[in-house]
């Protein structure tokens, strides 16, 4: 059951049509599309809000930075008592092309510096992961000079598509129809 999704990226104007900001524009726009404002709390050191959809689920972006983010979750998981196995955390991926969608139940943190942290502040990757591709830099580009950077109005383009399709089959994740939503998604 799926009762805190976190989306990861870094706060701050400068950040936020980054492609490490991919979380967070997925919880912008779940949020939205369930009337809900997110806002700034600092004992959690994140924005947060609560909707219902199969339950009361927690919207939270951690205002930690990226390779921070564990505290904020970790803050919100104790205060509420869920469970890292209640947790979605919706994160950028390097692997995936723009518009790939993948979704992933536990592992590792398959050098992704944000669930890294997740993982050592929960004691373990035993939460569920939505990746949202955003490719690779292509010639000398440094990894970390491309996801603070921009995504072409393409690419951009493709990862809202992206995060449209999860959207769609959130309703039957939250329902705990796992196998509904890895065939539409990774179809």
């Amino acid at each position: 059951m799926v009762r805190m999704i976190v989306g990861l990226g870094n706060p701050g104007a400068a950040y936020d049509k980054t492609r490490h900001n991919a979380g967070f524009w997925f919880v912008d726009r779940l949020a939205a599309s369930y009337g809900c404002s997110l806002r700034e709390e600092s004992r959690f050191h994140a924005c947060a809000g609560t909707v219902s959809m199969a339950g009361s689920v927690h919207l939270v972006k951690p205002l930690t930075f990226m390779n921070r983010s564990g505290s904020a979750v970790a803050a919100v998981a104790k205060f509420y008592k869920i469970a890292p196995e209640d947790v979605l955390i919706v994160h950028d991926e390097l692997d995936f092309e723009p518009g790939v969608v993948r979704f992933k139940r536990d592992g590792g943190h398959g050098g992704h510096n944000g669930i890294r942290d997740i993982m050592t502040q929960l004691g373990g990757g035993r939460f569920a992961r939505l990746r949202l591709g955003i490719g690779r830099p292509v010639g000398p580009m440094a990894v970390a000079d491309y996801v603070l950077a921009a995504p072409s109005s393409t690419d951009r383009d493709a990862v809202f598509g992206a995060i449209d399709k999860a959207l769609e089959c959130l309703p039957e994740l939250l329902a705990g129809k796992v196998d509904q939503v890895l065939n539409r998604l990774h179809a």
